[in-house]
């Protein structure tokens, strides 16, 4: 398209789809440099394509004087019109449209390859509608049409039209919108028609003159026909055409490509003496692999890696059943073998070896399925490759030089730390083939590495051992292990000179932590390292979670260790040497272990762990609240928060058998957590006072409180009163979601104890009231809190109805926003309120004024729940809308069917696409199912499809 100096004028939007229109449009699209008109230009373009015009300008748009851009746009206007409105096509016209196509097609074959794709995508649309009945040999009629001599088309350009049409016809068929039972018959029409196209694909590989490219669009086409689920029989000579072709280096992808689509395809395991013809073939590459393997030709061993895995992987049930022919099945799995440990470091100078991991899983699974006698042979034969394999493994495990690995970009070394959890997880799948010899023979090969004085062996060689080790030990329970002791006693021995040898050694550590639970005299062999790691910010993670893990499991074995974590603890929290997260699991890891003290140690720990930060929070609490003091406050509320996560004395969290011995005896007193939080309640006041207006201090704050009161449950008592007093001043200067949810936990754990009412129920109230003026004002900025509050009114029907009691609740106000909030946008807040009315509803008869407040106010909720039915709330709300139906239905009875009447009377109401018929249907069918909810739920998805149009859509395949 030639530029000119000045763009022509946009179209306007009812301008006639005329050729000229549309070439100025298209002019438009490529040129205009400003974009609001290229995206007019785009929109009226659309429409055109899909006009009953399009069928007049899309063929003059393919005249050959026309530039490829507009005569691209002229066939896809055909291919949209063919294949989505097929039924518009009178049957009198596919005659002509047919060879209009094919002579169309003929005229491009030298010409513009986009366009001559695009026709041909067109003509196979038409093909894949046509058959079988209306065009029974389309493809053998193709195949004749474009072999019959023109003279004004060169033959080699109409055999790569021919090609291009053939390729396109499947993937055409995979894409089409054919109706489900035409899909199948037009496949198995199409896997017959393979008659036709095969033996030309095969005469055109063995001609000895076919040039480059036409073998290149033969293998591509083979490729595309392949995922027809033909019969593999059928596709014998071709794969192995394809197998001579992977010997010339033009072809080579290509082969590759078709091989592994032939091999891959689900149905091919029917052909169990097709596949066994492979195995020669594909033993034969192994030259050819080593070949690439030595001169770092890293894409030919990809390629032939990729083929002897997909016949390995896809088959290998088929082939072990063949017992008679193990010994060639046997060398293909060498043959893999081979690939799994091709040299070098994945993915530098290797990318190969990752594609063979799941075979290897694949194969196992098919050998523990067989019958105890055939699994026998097999364990025979294949344990000493299993053996074999994870050395391999350890091998690519392992890390290169240092010098080398600080050439690795950062992408590189995380493609390389994945890989290293892929093989880790296949460790973990062979120990159940191998058993309790694997970890012996891991245990026996690092003993003489670390004891062998002649040679020292490098650090990458300890590591990997360690690695796989850990590998099976983190999954594994390896407590019966007889290995474990010997490796415990090897740890130490370790000379860690490196960081990530040290990271893997406190891995391991952390995957034994559980051992060393129930053998508590090995503890002392490991702490040291692991304490001493902690001061190594390059260790931070390793050893933090290895920490606290050991807190969690070994808690009642660590009080003589006690003062020295702390003591170590503390030092590396006041370095500041990890980050924010690591030092919350610390934090976390502490709890575990003060959790198993006596009381005064508990507290006595506690005073020296939380001292210099009540004093670091004093300091910040008198300063003007700024950026940078901000972080530091929420920093220190976070540690102790997380520190009270795990402190529980009363061992709600045991769930070990074992532990039931080591017990310790009911504490007496008040419950350390809660004498610190006494001690530090008006610090935490004074930094709020500053902070009321920042959500993340205030959250950090009530983070503190929702996490003691999880741990402690009832040892909470004592600070009830204060904290709903702190909670009530909170929420009523400035309301936050967070203080809702607190609320929400209170309520949830204290409202039913006579003794914590009082409190908790003028907080409820106080909350509410606040909450209600909120939504006077307009609720519409506060999604969250909406949806807290509706929470906060559940949990309270469900613990505490009797809070709905109160003189002093305005029950029709707080019902009134329940049904204000259905019509929120936000999800998750129309969710909540359907909670609340779930729990409502059944509550009419028991409390007087919720059942006044529901039959005066019933229709106002049921109007908002058919509007959300209607269209006006997400499809995905929908069985909340139905739980609300169906409670109505079973608590409101007599008056749902005044309402429902009422309600559907409305014209256009909820939706004008359904019909009065509809509406009666959908209301007579709710009202009569009052014991299965699924049936209701079905229902409303059915009626809110229709009221959306998309009932018997594409659309609905979501549902």
């Amino acid at each position: 398209m030639e530029r000119r100096a000045e763009a022509p004028p946009p179209p306007p939007q009812g301008l006639d789809f005329t050729v000229e229109n549309v070439e100025k449009a298209l002019h438009q699209l490529y040129y205009d440099p400003n974009i609001e008109n290229k995206n007019l230009a785009q929109k009226w373009l659309m429409q055109a394509q899909v006009s009953p015009q399009a069928w007049h300008f899309s063929w003059l748009l393919l005249n050959m004087d026309k530039v490829p851009e507009i005569q691209y746009f002229g066939a896809s206007a055909l291919h949209i019109k063919i294949s989505r409105y097929w039924n518009d096509i009178p049957a009198d016209q596919y005659e002509s449209l047919k060879s209009q196509l094919f002579t169309h097609i003929t005229r491009f074959a030298g010409g513009s390859k986009i366009v001559l794709t695009r026709l041909c995508v067109a003509l196979a649309s038409l093909a894949l509608s046509m058959m079988p009945e209306a065009w029974p040999c389309a493809v053998a009629d193709m195949v004749r049409m474009f072999q019959a001599e023109d003279s004004n088309v060169d033959g080699r350009a109409r055999c790569l039209a021919l090609l291009e049409l053939l390729t396109v016809l499947p993937e055409e068929f995979q894409t089409s919108r054919l109706p489900q039972y035409r899909k199948g018959q037009v496949r198995s029409v199409l896997a017959q028609e393979c008659g036709s196209v095969f033996p030309l694909l095969e005469q055109l590989l063995q001609q000895q003159d076919s040039p480059g490219f036409i073998k290149q669009k033969v293998l591509k086409c083979f490729s595309s026909w392949v995922q027809l689920e033909i019969p593999l029989m059928d596709c014998e000579n071709l794969i192995q055409a394809a197998f001579t072709s992977l010997q010339d280096p033009e072809l080579f992808d290509t082969a590759v490509e078709a091989v592994v689509n032939a091999i891959s395809q689900p149905d091919a395991q029917r052909y169990v003496n097709t596949l066994l013809k492979l195995i020669p073939p594909v033993l034969g590459l192994q030259e050819q692999l080593r070949q690439a393997v030595q001169s770092g030709d890293m894409e030919t061993s990809h390629g032939i890696c990729r083929i002897a895995v997909a016949l390995g992987e896809n088959h290998s049930r088929a082939l072990l059943d063949q017992v008679e022919h193990w010994q060639s099945f046997l060398a293909l799995v060498n043959m893999i073998m081979f690939c799994t440990g091709i040299p070098g470091h994945y993915p530098v100078n290797e990318t190969t070896s990752s594609l063979t991991l799941t075979f290897w899983y694949t194969l196992q699974d098919d050998i523990l399925s067989f019958e105890p006698d055939k699994q026998a042979v097999y364990q025979q034969v294949y344990r000493p490759v299993y053996f074999q394999l994870v050395d391999v493994l350890l091998h690519k495990a392992q890390f290169p030089s240092d010098e080398e690995y600080g050439f690795w970009s950062s992408d590189e070394k995380e493609q390389f730390r994945i890989y290293r959890v892929d093989i880790s997880d296949t460790l973990m799948y062979v120990y159940e083939m191998l058993g309790a010899e694997l970890l012996s023979s891991l245990y026996d090969k690092l003993g003489r590495l670390l004891t062998n004085t002649e040679q020292p062996s490098t650090w990458q060689h300890t590591e990997a051992l360690l690695y796989g080790f850990q590998s099976i030990a983190e999954t594994i329970d390896v407590n019966y292990s007889d290995v474990v002791p010997g490796l415990i006693g090897l740890i130490p021995r370790i000379s860690i000179s490196n960081v990530q040898l040290a990271d893997t050694v406190m891995f391991t550590i952390g995957a034994l932590s559980e051992w060393l639970a129930d053998h508590p005299v090995m503890i002392n062999n490991v702490l040291p390292l692991v304490l001493q790691a902690l001061g190594n910010p390059e260790l931070s993670i390793s050893s933090v979670s290895t920490l606290k893990k050991i807190c969690r499991e070994c808690k009642y074995d660590l009080p003589p260790y006690a003062a020295n974590i702390v003591a170590v603890s503390q030092e590396v929290l006041m370095k500041q040497i990890h980050k924010t997260s690591q030092c919350m699991w610390l934090m976390q890891a502490l709890g575990f272990l003060l959790s198993a003290l006596q009381v005064e140690e508990i507290l006595k720990n506690l005073h020296s762990l939380i001292t210099p930060y009540i004093q670091q929070l004093e300091k910040l609490a008198d300063e003007t609240p700024n950026p940078s003091n901000k972080l530091a406050i929420i920093h220190i509320l976070g540690l102790l928060s997380n520190l009270f996560t795990t402190l529980d004395i009363s061992h709600h969290d045991d769930d070990h058998e074992s532990t039931e011995v080591k017990k310790l005896p009911v504490q007496q007193g008040p419950n350390p957590v809660v004498v610190v939080l006494q001690q530090v309640f008006q610090l935490i006041q004074k930094v709020l006072s500053k902070w009321l207006n920042d959500a993340q201090v205030v959250e950090s704050v009530c983070a503190i409180f929702e996490k003691s009161v999880k741990t402690l449950l009832d040892d909470f008592a004592p600070m009830v009163p204060q904290l709903c007093e702190m909670l009530g001043q909170m929420y009523s200067t400035i309301p936050q979601a967070s203080a809702i949810d607190l609320t929400r936990q209170l309520v949830h754990i204290f409202a039913h104890e006579p003794a914590h009412f009082p409190p908790i129920k003028a907080l409820f109230l106080l909350v509410t009231s606040v909450t209600l003026t909120l939504f006077q004002q307009g609720p519409r900025d506060h999604p969250d809190i909406v949806d807290s509050f509706m929470q906060l009114l559940a949990q309270a029907l469900k613990r505490k109805p009797d809070l709905f009691l109160c003189s002093n609740l305005d029950v029709k106000a707080v019902f009134q926003c329940g049904v204000l909030s259905l019509k929120f946008p936000e999800a998750p807040t129309v969710k909540a309120s359907c909670g609340f009315f779930t729990e409502l509803l059944p509550r009419c008869g028991e409390i007087a004024p919720v059942g006044q407040v529901v039959h005066e106010n019933g229709k106002v909720l049921l109007q908002a729940v058919l509007e959300g039915v209607g269209g006006q709330a997400s499809r995905s709300l929908m069985d909340h809308f139905a739980e609300i139906l169906f409670a109505l239905n079973k608590h409101c009875f007599s008056y749902l069917s005044i309402w429902i009447k009422e309600a559907m009377q409305q014209d256009g109401f909820p939706s004008a696409r359904v019909s009065p018929e509809q509406k009666e249907t959908f209301s007579q069918q709710i009202l009569r199912e009052r014991v299965n909810k699924r049936r209701v739920k079905e229902m409303v998805k059915e009626f809110t499809l229709l009221c959306r149009g998309l009932h018997g859509t594409e659309y609905t395949a979501d549902y």
